[in-house]
């Protein structure tokens, strides 16, 4: 028989004055910190090199794909790994931003190029003549993107950047290697201070998966909520 299961691990003390559960709380706190962030980056960049690859310039179109085609081919440890150590021993005044700093944006970037996919998607799918109109009516390109196009799409992309936004969480676990003590950090460090590494792994999974579950059911009440009256799906 294995050893019997003492969830009573989460109340002894780490020596430095806090229980581990309290250290896991905070670990939760910096997973969600670092994940929520990035996906505010991805979100803000994601969108705007989406749109530059649907527009009739061929230089912003082109800045686009570029964007996209290079954030997406580089393995995410890699790039936090090239933010982290190679990005500032060439710009010295990265030395004094904060490694949470440098996590987010590179788990941004690396985000936004999915969500830039997805976006440009999701306004090729819509009907050409929007856009016509939009113009035919007197509106700038900026002001057809704006007021006929994203409204549309973003409904469109809702689901897949539900799946972006619970795998940013996810993805967060890559901050540990550069000393961020989010839940991974905590799950490697309390098992093997504690050798309870069944309670230990349990709970972080058992967080992530609260965190995902939580990000999804939020992103399920917007698209009910946005969603066109009589569209596909309004049954769902």
């Amino acid at each position: 028989m294995g050893k019997s299961w003492d969830w009573q691990v989460f109340l002894l003390d780490t020596g430095g004055g806090r229980t581990y559960l309290e250290w896991l709380m905070s670990a939760w706190g910096w997973t969600l910190s670092v994940g929520l962030s990035a996906l505010v980056v991805a979100l803000l960049v994601g969108t705007l090199m989406g749109i530059l690859r649907t527009v009739p310039n061929k230089g912003l179109a082109m800045l686009g794909e570029c964007w996209t085609e290079l954030f997406r081919n580089i393995p995410l440890l890699v790039q936090l790994f090239l933010w982290y150590h190679v990005l500032p021993s060439i710009f010295l005044s990265l030395r004094e931003i904060p490694s949470f700093v440098l996590v987010v944006f590179a788990l941004g970037f690396f985000t936004s190029a999915r969500i830039s996919e997805q976006i440009k998607a999701g306004i090729r799918s819509l009907p050409t003549g929007q856009r016509c109109a939009g113009l035919a009516m007197g509106l700038t390109l900026p002001q057809t993107y704006r007021y006929v196009l994203m409204p549309m799409a973003f409904r469109v992309v809702i689901p897949p950047l539900t799946s972006e936004a619970m795998n940013i969480i996810k993805n967060s676990s890559v901050a540990f290697a550069v000393s961020i003590a989010e839940l991974t950090m905590f799950a490697m460090q309390a098992q093997e201070e504690t050798s309870r590494g069944i309670e230990v792994y349990l709970a972080v999974t058992g967080l992530y998966f609260i965190s995902a579950f939580a990000i999804n059911r939020i992103m399920l009440f917007i698209e009910e909520r946005v969603r066109v009256p009589g569209a596909a799906g309004g049954g769902k």
